[in-house]
């Protein structure tokens, strides 16, 4: 799997319009695209689900493990890797930094935000991720 490039990066980690679309359950069709809050990490993409494991886009992302992404006036092919473990610190400090202020923050950073983090990995136009 490839690695952001560094610009593309950037312009994620400085914007605020994430929109994400994992596939619904036939593979193919992109499902509805929906507003999430994303943070960059030691070089690496995560977002997280504000309803937790109960949120149909983390459920479809985890299940469909592909969808793409529109963000920075972006459109990208991504697979998503569930995440877990003391990366879970790091991500919660980059919530606090990023999103500071935000009444929705402390819904961000809770167990069940936490519970639902996923990394969010570029595809190559030759990948695919099955």
């Amino acid at each position: 799997m490839s690695t952001w490039p560094k610009e593309e990066l950037n312009r994620i980690a400085e914007s605020d319009d994430l929109h994400i679309s994992p596939f619904r359950e036939d593979g193919v069709t992109y499902g509805t695209p929906t507003w999430i809050w994303s943070v960059v990490v030691g070089g690496s993409l995560y977002v997280r689900a504000y309803y937790g494991q109960n949120s149909r886009w983390y459920q479809a992302a985890v299940q469909q493990k592909a969808g793409r992404i529109t963000v920075a006036g972006m459109t990208k092919e991504v697979a998503f890797e569930p995440v877990e473990g003391e990366i879970g610190d790091l991500i919660d400090n980059a919530y606090r930094t990023k999103y500071k202020g935000s009444p929705y923050l402390n819904s961000m950073i809770s167990m069940r935000a936490r519970s639902a983090t996923v990394k969010v990995v570029p595809l190559t136009v030759h990948e695919s991720y099955v």
